[in-house]
């Protein structure tokens, strides 16, 4: 117990001492997947059906992975349908169809098919007006099935504890696809991705029927999921918000003090004034933490330029050793706004 109020006197002192606070920032993020052209059409293809020479380690994989019956069909069209819908709703896509995809098999078992020859994807394209080809190389669900039984206590309609045998049965399904983007127009595979998502559904009952029943719902999670699996991954052609982290001065001067209540409130311009104010210090210490402030205000306002100049200034003409790790992250997101200018013109 003493040991426990000695850390937690150590952090209080440590955290009133430090010279710094933390705070997030909301930024825009590049789309994960860039394709260099504003007007996709893109195909679909589903892969998934294995080919008839393949067939017999297919059924193998289905009865030792307890597949129900058509599961990996359904799922895969449930991804496809779910991938289909996400895309229209890209202002990016153009237009967007699903192949006929009789002539693209594949083992069946989740591994990547050979990929489409180039000729073949050009050929694809030209027939249907399309620049873009999506396809679901491999579908794969592989579920476990835990069976127990233990001892709990059931009152009786006299209200009497009686001991009964309970059945619990618990069903882990895994589901497995792999993806592909083909860009024939270069020549280029955009992307090649696996995604494994679980599925646990448990049940219990006085008896293994019961226990049984309660995870009946099994196909349905699954579709349910993979349409999400779907949706997922076309937004992967979209920017997305991430929240980053930034250290800023809080102790130097009263200034900085006033500051940092200002900015605890969302006054951020308000404390900027001061840290301004600041900036002219005689003691190159203060001004440097000043205009290492300086510039996360102006990030916070979005002028990436001006921040990186104020960052610049604070280590190069005082020092401050957070400066210089600050100007890289700067430019590293002057670099991801530059590809989110090209990815979204204007």
């Amino acid at each position: 117990m003493i040991k426990n109020y000695l850390y937690l006197f150590l952090a209080i002192i440590i955290s009133s001492c430090s010279s710094t606070n933390l705070m997030t920032l909301r930024v825009t993020e590049p789309a994960p997947i860039f394709i260099t052209t504003n007007d996709l059409k893109i195909g679909i293809i589903n892969r998934t059906a294995s080919t008839k020479e393949n067939s017999s380690l297919d059924v193998i994989d289905k009865i030792l992975s307890a597949e129900g019956k058509n599961l990996d069909k359904h799922g895969s069209n449930a991804s496809i349908q779910g991938l289909l819908t996400e895309l229209k709703k890209n202002q990016q896509v153009k237009s967007t169809i699903i192949l006929d995809s009789s002539k693209f098999k594949n083992m069946g078992l989740a591994v990547f098919p050979e990929a489409i020859s180039w000729d073949k994807a050009e050929k694809i394209c030209n027939e249907n007006n399309l620049n873009v080809i999506y396809e679901l190389s491999f579908y794969d669900t592989d579920a476990r099935v835990d069976y127990k039984t233990s001892t709990s206590q059931l009152a009786n309609p006299l209200g009497i504890k009686i001991p009964v045998i309970e059945h619990q049965a618990t069903i882990n399904t895994l589901i497995k696809t792999g993806w592909r983007i083909y860009y024939p127009q270069q020549k280029v595979l955009i992307d090649e991705y696996v995604a494994n998502n679980n599925v646990v559904l448990s049940g219990k009952g006085v008896n293994p029927v019961r226990a049984i029943e309660a995870i009946i719902g099994r196909k349905e999670a699954v579709l349910n999921i993979s349409d999400r699996i779907g949706q997922s991954y076309a937004t992967k052609l979209l920017p997305y918000y991430t929240r980053v982290s930034r250290d800023y001065y809080v102790k130097g001067t009263n200034n900085f003090e006033i500051g940092k209540r200002r900015a605890q409130t969302g006054d951020w311009d308000g404390a900027a004034e001061l840290w301004a104010l600041e900036t002219k210090n005689s003691n190159p210490k203060i001004a440097g933490r000043a205009c290492y402030n300086m510039a996360i205000i102006n990030e916070i306002n979005g002028n990436l330029d001006t921040a990186i100049e104020w960052a610049s200034k604070s280590y190069t003409d005082y020092g401050d050793k957070l400066g210089l790790r600050y100007i890289n992250m700067l430019k590293n997101r002057v670099k991801k706004q530059k590809l989110l200018e090209s990815e979204n013109p204007k």
